[in-house]
């Protein structure tokens, strides 16, 4: 079985942030959600489990970082094209998402970023799979 990876996220309002993500084709596991925690699935692989802020703390013991004014963590995608990028920063920024930095586009790599609707940092990026071949790191 494939190493599987689940962020948790705190959220503030999460049907609004269900909303958010459903807006970019993405989906719960309704076995892995309840009314304050939602596991949205990435992919077969990467999920993120949305709790709200009294859930999250559940976990931490610590007080839940306010992501619209401190940073966390950014979770970056990878996207099979500059297309996707765009298609998916796009999208995320007309359904309620907000511009973190402009575009950075490296030629072998281009990546975009937004923040959700509780300012958690996302970054869609493509890289050319030549580059990526011909790297020894």
């Amino acid at each position: 079985m494939p190493q599987l990876i689940f962020v948790n996220l705190p959220v503030k309002d999460l049907e609004t942030t269900k909303g958010f993500f459903g807006k970019l084709g993405y989906q719960c596991n309704p076995q892995f959600s309840d009314e304050n925690t939602a596991c949205l699935v990435i992919s077969e692989t990467i999920f993120a489990m949305l709790l709200t802020e009294n859930r999250f703390k559940e976990f931490t013991g610590k007080e839940v970082a306010d992501a619209s004014k401190t940073s966390e963590v950014i979770i970056a995608l990878s996207a099979e094209s500059r297309e996707k990028v765009d298609e998916m920063a796009d999208t995320a920024l007309a359904s309620g998402g907000s511009p973190v930095k402009d575009p950075m586009d490296f030629g072998h790599m281009y990546s975009r970023s937004f923040q959700d609707p509780d300012g958690h940092i996302w970054e869609v990026m493509w890289m050319d799979p030549a580059a990526v071949a011909s790297n020894d790191c």
